[in-house]
């Protein structure tokens, strides 16, 4: 799933190559995929890109007038910049990966796509970013958040730090991917309880959250869409690494599974040596 450094590097590309060319065509090839019907598609040809923003984990593609095409990519979603698309023929809804394709007036432009059977992608287009409904729910942005508001939001919710973290109205922008990151930069258990972190373990959360969102910002800055994907996964250190030594103390990192996801950790560096039971098979050992 695109997280906060890639949706930042993302907005950053098309600030790049996009502003300042005009919208030929918006084409919906995924009619699910656009929650919005008014204003229409037709609404954003001929409007000029001035600008691409993040908000959290979306995608925000600014047009002159106030029109605002907003995009969360979901778990398989992405964003292909095209220099020039093949054909001018307009695309056909079906069941192919692109869901959405803007045409601009260089002959180039991008598609968002989605790989997999879970159509989960979403795209508004409106006149206010706040009138999505995840945008207008998000809490602080997680890369800007200074330490009392990061630790007053974390004290907010009761529970598994994992869940807290990557709880989109808690903290705006961390995922499964990052939040594995940072916890394990923080030497802390996915499963600590909120209600009892200290302030001491509170304040590395906190400067490890800066420091994994930031480091991965600046390694994914410049990177064209195309390698956004290759330049995460070089930079993950327990993330979808199981049975890979743990870059710190050279320990196994570990995985617990879910029914839909998994995390990784390194028991030395987060539990005190002591393995995490997998969900799967038994009871969950702290």
């Amino acid at each position: 799933m695109p997280e906060l450094p890639e949706v930042e590097a993302l907005a950053g590309y098309l600030r790049q190559r996009a502003v300042g060319r005009r919208v030929d065509r918006l084409e919906v090839a995924a009619i699910s995929a656009l929650k919005t019907y008014d204003p229409p598609p037709s609404a954003a040809t001929g409007r000029s890109v001035v600008d691409a923003r993040r908000h959290g984990k979306f995608l925000d593609v600014v047009l002159d007038g106030d029109l605002h095409l907003v995009v969360h990519l979901a778990r398989a979603g992405w964003l292909h910049y095209r220099e020039a698309f093949p054909g001018g023929a307009p695309l056909r809804p079906g069941k192919g990966p692109i869901a959405l394709r803007v045409r601009l007036d260089d002959g180039s432009g991008f598609d968002l796509t989605e790989a997999g059977t879970q159509k989960k992608l979403a795209a508004y287009l409106v006149t206010d970013p706040a009138a999505v409904p995840g945008v207008a729910k998000l809490g602080p942005d997680a890369l800007t958040a200074d330490l009392p508001t990061f630790t007053e939001r974390i004290r907010s919710r009761r529970g598994q730090v994992k869940g807290v973290l990557t709880d989109q109205a808690v903290l705006a922008g961390v995922g499964n991917a990052y939040s594995d990151e940072i916890l394990h930069a923080a030497r802390l258990s996915p499963f600590a309880l909120t209600d009892r972190l200290t302030d001491e373990q509170l304040a590395a959360l906190h400067a490890a959250t800066r420091q994994v969102l930031g480091d991965a910002v600046t390694r994914s800055l410049g990177q064209r869409a195309a390698e956004l994907k290759a330049e995460k996964r070089s930079g993950l250190r327990v993330h979808a690494r199981t049975g890979l030594p743990c870059p710190v103390c050279g320990d196994t990192v570990r995985e617990v599974s879910f029914a839909d996801s998994s995390l990784q950790y390194c028991p030395t560096c987060q539990t005190g040596g002591k393995p995490l039971a997998d969900r799967r098979l038994s009871r969950l050992v702290r």
